[in-house]
Formats: structure tokens, C-alpha cells, sequence
């Protein structure tokens, strides 16, 4: 038991002092062998120590590579990747690692169809309106349309920015134009005169001056008008820019729980340009959401041309009843209960006035009382009278009809 021990403690010895020198010993078969010899171990013993010596600088050998590399420190990218919580994964187009197990399921985006055709037509516009406004040639492409919350989109914006609020006049809400500073250092070195291509020179540490934010915000207002006639086919809405921020804290127009609408607008200068985003809080477009929703064809945003043929034919062959009023006259109940047979009522009205042509409760035209052979006639004097209640205050009202 002693020989054992003491073999024990020059095997450990051996490791140790091979350790220390930092490699894997091409000669610990060696020293374990000089060690077992001292101690008078026997030749087949000594020969299963130098296996297992040779198999343990093989192991060392081939996890030698994963033991250097075990040292190394990751750095902020690599960490952010694994948790999710980088500037990109943060951002507007999803997240990853555990925020996405945390967030997954929170905001659910409400494919909105009219809403893709909508801005899919102001990106043809706005390549046309940017090029007169450059004098450059500018790409426009629709990046991605996603839902958010308001809060956390606040918290992934880089700086500095160019935020500009606005109001929507129609729906009575309010949205964001956000212009990142590539974007906006681009757009100010082209509209003051600098090089054709290339890149856009960015100053950090130093805020937009007023004459840099109101190119900016001639820029929006470009942008905005061309939102309007995307949107005029489908529901008329004047933006109007509110005001101009540069710290997102003070840009803050719903709560910061809420989802919003986020479209990711990327412009291409000749190689230099950025991103521009347009934000809608889901309670600014809530009154044209049923809009949004139906279904569409072409460009014709949501009108069927063949149905519309189709029920102008059927209205134009529809028969309605005309009826002619020739006067009216407001009786109490109780004398109209105690009418009988050979009574007469009394019109205030004389034979040559004209009389109401009316079809249910809507009032069509005047006419005047003939005969033509030996039936009574009207003579239509005035030209018909079209209704100014259009086709949504119409629906409108007759829901509030069947809600009360």
C-alpha cells in the first residue's frame, strides 16, 4: 500500500509539473516511466502507465484548439446576438434570442391590404417627386410594413435624428416621420450644393441647425403631400407637420404600450441615402380600418369594375313608384278617427300650383297636374334633384338607425 501511494503522488507530481509548462508532453511517458522505475513497479505496469500517458496527450491534442478558444472573451456584438437585445434585433423588424421568447406574441400585426397598395403607390410618386425636389436621381423602395410598440420603437431610434410630428386632419390623430441621420446629412449635402456621389459627410456631437431642420422639414412635407394623394382614392386626409424634434422623448404622440403601424421607406441617392419611416398609431387609422380591410384589384383600390357595370345596368332596368303629392295637410287624431264616408277636406292650394313628385321618403322634382286622352298626367318642371348625402354618410346613418 505504500509502493501505491507513493506511485500516486509521483503520477500527480508529473501532471502538475507538465502543466506548468503549458503543453501537452511529448515526454510525460518518459517521466512517468522514470518515476515507476524508482519506485520498482513491474515492466507490464509501467507499460499500461505509458498508454494511458499517451492516451491522455492525444485527448489534450485534439481539444487543445476548443481550450484556447475557451479563454476568449466575447464581445458586445456577440453578446447582444445571444441575448436579443442588440440595436438591430431591438428594432422595428423583430427580435431575437430572449426578447423574442419574452416579446413573442405581444403585438400581432393586422395585415391591412389597402394599406400595402396605398404606400406601394405613393413609393412611384414620392421616386418622382424627390427627383424634381434633388435634382437627383432617387430610389424608393418599400422596405417592410410591421407592427410595434410605440415605446419600444421610441427606444430603438439611433441618434441623431430629424422626428417630425404631424397631424391628420380627417381622422383627427396624429403620426411620426422619422428620418435617420445618414438620411438627413445626405439630403442636406445634395440640397446645399455638395458633390455629385460619394458619401455624406456626418458630424457627430453637434445638433441640426435651423436652417438644416427646415430643409428636413421641406423634405416631410414632400413626403406627407404624396401620403395624401395615395391616400385620396381611398379616403381623404390632409397632414399637416406639427413640429420638427430631435430628442425622441419629446416626439411621444400615444402611449407607449400602444401598437402602431411602422413603414420602413429606404432612399437611394447614387449610393448614398438612408431610411425613412413613417409611423401610424393603430388609433390615428382606426377610422378607415374597414377600409383597410377589404379586398382589392388592380389599381383601382378596391372598386370592382364589372360589378359596378353590372349594378348600373340592373338599376337603370329597376321599376320605382312615383307617387304625386298634391298637397298636404296636418289633422288631429281625433278628427281624423271621426272621418266617414262623404266628408270633405279642404286643400290650400289652387289648381295651377305645382305639385311634389316624390319616390318613398326622398323628394325627386315639381311637376304640374294634366290630362293626356283620358288620363291624368304630370308635367315634370324642374330638373331632378340629386341628393347631397353621399354613399358613407348614408351607411353611417343607417347604422346609427338599426343601433338606436
Amino acid at each position: 500500500m505504500a509502493d501505491d501511494d507513493a506511485i500516486e503522488d509521483d503520477w500527480a507530481a508529473a501532471l502538475i509539473e507538465q502543466n506548468e509548462k503549458g503543453g501537452a508532453g511529448d515526454g510525460l511517458e518518459d517521466d512517468w516511466g522514470a518515476a515507476l522505475a524508482e519506485q520498482g513497479v513491474s515492466g507490464a505496469a509501467s507499460d499500461m502507465a505509458a498508454e494511458w500517458a499517451t492516451m491522455i496527450d492525444e485527448s489534450m491534442a485534439d481539444d487543445s484548439p476548443d481550450m484556447a478558444g475557451a479563454d476568449r472573451v466575447l464581445n458586445q456584438d456577440e453578446i447582444d446576438q445571444i441575448l436579443g437585445f442588440s440595436q438591430h434585433e431591438t428594432s422595428a423588424t423583430g427580435a431575437g434570442g430572449i426578447r423574442a421568447i419574452v416579446d413573442s406574441g405581444v403585438v400581432s400585426y393586422e395585415r391591412l391590404p389597402m394599406l400595402e397598395i396605398v404606400f406601394d403607390r405613393m413609393v412611384r410618386l414620392l421616386s418622382t417627386s424627390l427627383r424634381n425636389f434633388f435634382q437627383d436621381n432617387v430610389e424608393v423602395t418599400l422596405d417592410n410594413i410591421t407592427s410595434v410598440r410605440f415605446g419600444d420603437y421610441l427606444n430603438s431610434i439611433p441618434l441623431p435624428v430629424q422626428l417630425a410630428v404631424f397631424h391628420a386632419e380627417a381622422w383627427d390623430g396624429t403620426g411620426l416621420v422619422t428620418v435617420e441621420s445618414n438620411l438627413a446629412y445626405s439630403a442636406l449635402d445634395l440640397l446645399l450644393g455638395g458633390k455629385r456621389g460619394g458619401s455624406a459627410t456626418r458630424l457627430d456631437g453637434r445638433p441640426f441647425t435651423t436652417i438644416e431642420t427646415q430643409l428636413v422639414k421641406r423634405m416631410v412635407e414632400l413626403v406627407l403631400a404624396d401620403c395624401e394623394a395615395s391616400f385620396a382614392p381611398l379616403s381623404p386626409v390632409r397632414f399637416n407637420v406639427d413640429r420638427i424634434e430631435t430628442n425622441p422623448r419629446f416626439a411621444t404622440i400615444t402611449r407607449p404600450a400602444n401598437a402602431a403601424i411602422l413603414i420602413d421607406l429606404k432612399l437611394d441617392m447614387e449610393g448614398r441615402g438612408g431610411l425613412l419611416q413613417i409611423l401610424f398609431p393603430y388609433a390615428t387609422i382606426e377610422p378607415i380600418r374597414d377600409l383597410l380591410l377589404q379586398s382589392f384589384m388592380g389599381e383601382k383600390l378596391g372598386r370592382d369594375s364589372i360589378w359596378e357595370s353590372h349594378l348600373a345596368t340592373e338599376i337603370w332596368q329597376a321599376d320605382v313608384e312615383i307617387e304625386a303629392v298634391l298637397h298636404e295637410v296636418r289633422l288631429p287624431l281625433k278628427r281624423v278617427l271621426s272621418l266617414e264616408v262623404g266628408d270633405t277636406l279642404m286643400f290650400d292650394s289652387r289648381p295651377n300650383e305645382l305639385i311634389t313628385l316624390r319616390c318613398g321618403d326622398w323628394t325627386l322634382s315639381q311637376g304640374r297636374v294634366g290630362r293626356v286622352d283620358d288620363k291624368m298626367a304630370v308635367q315634370v318642371v324642374r330638373p331632378l334633384r340629386r341628393s347631397r348625402t353621399t354613399l358613407a354618410a348614408f351607411e353611417a346613418s343607417m347604422k346609427n338607425n338599426k343601433d338606436g
